[in-house]
Order: structure tokens, then sequence, then C-alpha cells
């Protein structure tokens, strides 16, 4: 028995009359008014600044900078270009703003967690941090951090010193460092994470197959260890450090962060987990609570029931707005200027009192903070995406 032919799909017809002919033109009037508003607004800017006699154009990149920067992931002299500081000042702020991202997910989910504790003493706490934190204005926090910074810690001729090794003063935070072998190392660690993640995805798939959990913290942290020392081995196994030591002056050797990174670094973490925290609370409080009798029925624990019904559950309702506050602690970074860390803001503030192209540095900044933002998001909805095919 044959079975009988699918029609053709309908061809569209375009006419006036169909609502998605008039959709698709009215995106495009829309789209023609965007563009010619933003010629117009470029070309009347071109205008004046011709008239009043002002340079215009980024050719200014190529020309020397003139100007120190205190803090550098990568060399730079003053010799160097404008374009090379303005890296500079990009690689400062993708640096503080990752730094802050991370310890802004911990801090954050640790609070917003604790806001269940059976320990009226644990739920008080992270209640009185949130509340504190999250109303008083960020500005207020950054002062008030860089001033314990370069107030109350000792000189740096007298530094605080913990075993020897670490070292706290107004210069900063100074701790042992490889002076080889690094980059292999991190991407050891690199592969470590990778690998760790997909054993607690197998694991987790077994989990839910079988009901049969299995270790979710020592296997990965094993894998983290054994694919760093991997990196080591690769590196040549180099066992070189530079352990930092009291001078009569000053702390000498190691690694060193400065004040101004570390009251930037802990007021942005501080200000945003106490958000997260909330965003945390409420997206396990939109888990029915017959999830959590249900799971207590199958024997899992409070620890259990929290880890591996309670939040894989509230991931839909965190992910979208905990990517919001992502996005707020990297344009929050901006404010560094008033700690004097060396940020892309600072550093093209510089430039336009230097250099006068006001018009390009702002739209370099502008870049910056656009292309940092849409990456996250692109990366946050596709972890959203990912949660949300797991929960199928």
């Amino acid at each position: 028995m044959t079975t009988p032919a699918s029609p053709p799909p309908p061809s569209r017809q375009w006419s006036l009359n169909s609502r998605a002919t008039r959709g698709v033109i009215y995106q495009v009037v829309a789209l023609a008014l965007l563009g010619l508003g933003l010629w117009y607004l470029a070309h009347n800017t071109q205008a004046n600044m011709q008239a009043r006699g002002i340079q215009s154009g980024f050719d200014f990149l190529g020309a020397s900078a003139g100007f120190d920067i205190g803090e550098t992931l990568i060399t730079y002299d003053p010799s160097q270009s404008y374009g090379k500081a303005i890296w500079v000042g990009v690689l400062n702020t993708v640096k503080v703003a990752l730094a802050g991202i991370v310890f802004t997910t911990i801090l954050g989910v640790a609070l917003g967690v604790g806001r269940f504790s059976r320990n009226a003493l644990v739920r008080g706490l992270c209640y009185g941090y949130v509340e504190a934190f999250r109303n008083v204005p960020l500005l207020l926090q950054l002062l008030m951090w860089y001033l314990v910074f370069i107030e109350l810690l000792p000189a740096s001729n007298e530094a605080m010193s913990m075993g020897g090794l670490l070292f706290l003063s107004k210069g900063g935070l100074s701790f042992p460092w490889p002076t080889a072998g690094v980059g292999q190392v991190i991407g050891g660690l690199a592969v470590g994470v990778i690998a760790g993640v997909l054993w607690r995805r197998r694991v987790q798939k077994r989990f839910e197959a079988t009901g049969q959990d299995g270790d979710r913290f020592w296997a990965p942290l094993a894998m983290l260890l054994v694919f760093a020392v991997v990196g080591w081995v690769v590196a040549g196994m180099p066992r070189e450090w530079s352990i930092p030591e009291q001078l009569p002056f000053m702390v000498d050797g190691g690694l060193a962060l400065t004040p101004e990174f570390l009251a930037l670094l802990i007021g942005l973490t501080t200000y945003t987990a106490s958000f997260v925290a909330e965003v945390v609370r409420g997206g396990i409080q939109s888990v029915s609570r017959g999830q959590d009798e249900a799971a207590s029925a199958l024997g899992l624990n409070p620890r259990q029931k929290m880890k591996l019904v309670v939040l894989p559950q509230a991931m839909r309702v965190i992910i979208p707005p905990l990517t919001n506050q992502y996005l707020n602690l990297t344009k929050n970074s901006s404010l560094a200027v008033v700690v004097g860390y060396p940020d892309v803001v600072s550093i093209a503030n510089t430039t336009i009192n230097q250099s006068g192209r006001a018009v390009e540095c702002i739209a370099i900044i502008m870049l910056v903070y656009l292309s940092t933002s849409i990456t996250t998001s692109l990366v946050m909805n596709w972890y959203n995406r990912r949660m949300a095919i797991r929960e199928r």
C-alpha cells in the first residue's frame, strides 16, 4: 500500500495584507532609520570637530604613549604606543573581572545556601551580610577597602608575615611564585578541570540512570593534581621558586598583588556576592517543597538533597539573573579609577588628556565593555541551554 505524497509547503505570498510581510517591512525600515541616525551622528560629530580644528582618527594609537603603568600583565614601557597601553588596560580589566566572577560565585552561592541552614547563627550571619553589603554603595565600599590597605596595614618595612611565605602590608600581598613552567602547569590545570567536569557528568548520568552515586570531589581533585604534575614534567620539572623576603625598606621577591588590585577585587566580590546570594536564595525557593520531601523519602541527607535535587532544578531560575550580576561586576570595574587601579578606563582617560582624542578613546572603552558583556552573555546562555537539556 503506497502512502500518499505529502503536499508541497505553501509558497509565501508577499502581500501587504500578510502580517509576515508587514513585519519584514517594519524591520527593514527600523534598521534603515537606525543606520541613518548613526550616520547623522557620526557625520555631525566629524563636521563639528573639523570646524573647531580638532584632530580625529585612530592614527594616534601608533604614537608613543610616554606614560608609565604601575601594574601590567605583559611587558610595557613608556616608549611604546598608545595602542599597547590601552591593551594593557584591557588585560587588567579582564583580570579583575574574571577573578571577581570566580570569587563572587563561590561566596554568593555559599551565602545563598546558608540562608537555608538549620543553624540559626549561620542563617543570621548570611542575612546580615546580604543586608549590610548590598545597601552600601559600591563606591564607598571600594574606598573603605582601599583605606584599609593604605592606612590600617603596616608599612612595607614591617609587613605582616604568615609563616615567612606570605607578607601583607601597605605594599600589597606577596607570596611564593615559580620562576618557570607556569604556563605549562596552568595548561595542565585547565586539562584537569575539563577531565573533572567530564567525570562529574559521567557520575551524574549514572546516578540518574541507576540511583548509584559516585565520588564527585576526590576523583576530580586527583585529576586536577595529576594533570598539573604532567604540565610540570612537560616544562622540564623546574624547581626554582621566587620566595618573598623582608628587606629593610620593602618586601622583595615572589608575586605581589598591589593594594589597588586587592581593594578593587575585594570590593567587587563582597558587593556583588550579596546580590548573587539573593539570586541563589530565590532559585532555591522556586523548587517545590514536594521535591524536597521526595528526596527525603529516598533517604538523602540534607547535603545530598541540596546538591543532587534542589540546586540542579533551581539553576533554570538562577542562571539568567546570575548573568546580569556578572555583567554588572564587569562594568562596575570601571570604578577602578577611584582606587588608582590602571584599568582600561583609567588608561583611556590618561590617553585623552595627552592626545586629545576623546571621541576615539570613549569609543574604544564602549567597544571593550560591549565585547566583554556579549562574551559573558554568550557563555552563560550556552550554559543555560546545557542545563535545560539535562533537565529534560
